[in-house]
């Protein structure tokens, strides 16, 4: 069923488990996402960046997805990832996405509080549910994010920011990065409990590609809702090419984009597990 990822996010927030936030560019990766959370029984939200504007037809992809969720048997939202134009997001408001993030963490608080209220009332008027960001992400390895400096959520500034803009979700920065870890993650736990304690709406980590599991564990204890993942999944499909057109002769393209499918699959299941806590 195509469902609201506000909705989503609220059940998984009292049920104390992570809804999946699956990065997707293709029929293959949106098929993958469905299939598996179908079989784990559980609700996924299909991401598509703002980057990915250039490559995909948003409207024809957004009929793609809600008709494909229409005939799951688990929720499906179909999720704006990571939008930095305003243009973007109404495109996305007006194809049927159940939500979108607006990103302003590129900005000092007082604008960035200030763009995303807009965002806010404009979405609400449509009846879509806002993600936004303060604070920012750094870029790992094998990330096609642009390049964040790294600064943690202020818990003080969460508080005043979700007060100000009426934001549905909050993405927390803590220490994740985009991408793989160049080095040991240092994840910060108790900033997390911190602002936890004065957010009351759903908490968003991205970067979950990577994350120790035990640290995605906690995370989820302490109030994250939903996890973003892209980077595990593109290596895991490319990996599989290169390997198959190392190994094998030419073959049909149908056949080489079905085994990729496949590819993606274990490990959006692995994902999926370690979320609801299987």
């Amino acid at each position: 069923m195509f469902a609201d990822t506000k909705d989503i996010l609220v059940n998984a927030q009292r049920g104390k488990y992570g809804a999946a936030a699956f990065n997707v560019y293709s029929l293959e990766t949106v098929q993958a996402a469905i299939k598996v959370a179908e079989m784990e029984n559980q609700p996924v939200i299909i991401a598509l960046g703002e980057r990915y504007f250039p490559t995909v037809d948003v409207e024809g992809f957004s009929a793609m997805v809600r008709a494909m969720a229409e005939k799951a048997s688990i929720p499906v939202s179909l999720h704006l990832d990571h939008a930095y134009e305003k243009e973007s997001i109404i495109r996305a408001i007006r194809c049927g996405f159940s939500s979108v993030m607006f990103d302003g963490s590129a900005y000092d608080l007082e604008q960035n509080m200030r763009l995303t209220k807009e965002i806010v009332d404009i979405a609400h008027m449509a009846g879509v549910s806002v993600e936004a960001e303060i604070g920012s992400l750094a870029r790992g390895a094998f990330s096609d994010e642009e390049e964040g400096n790294g600064t943690l959520t202020d818990p003080t500034s969460a508080k005043e920011f979700v007060a100000e803009t009426g934001v549905d979700f909050l993405a927390a920065a803590i220490g994740t990065v985009h991408g793989m870890y160049k080095g040991e993650p240092k994840i910060d736990l108790d900033l997390l409990e911190r602002i936890r304690q004065v957010v009351d709406v759903p908490l968003v980590l991205h970067g979950g590609s990577g994350t120790p599991d035990e640290i995605v564990r906690q995370a989820i204890q302490s109030g994250i809702c939903k996890i973003n993942v892209n980077t595990e999944v593109s290596m895991a499909a490319v990996s599989h090419l290169q390997t198959y057109f190392e190994t094998r002769e030419m073959v049909h393209l149908s056949t080489v984009m079905a085994d990729m499918q496949q590819s993606m699959e274990p490990v959006m299941t692995k994902f999926i597990k370690l979320f609801s806590g299987k």
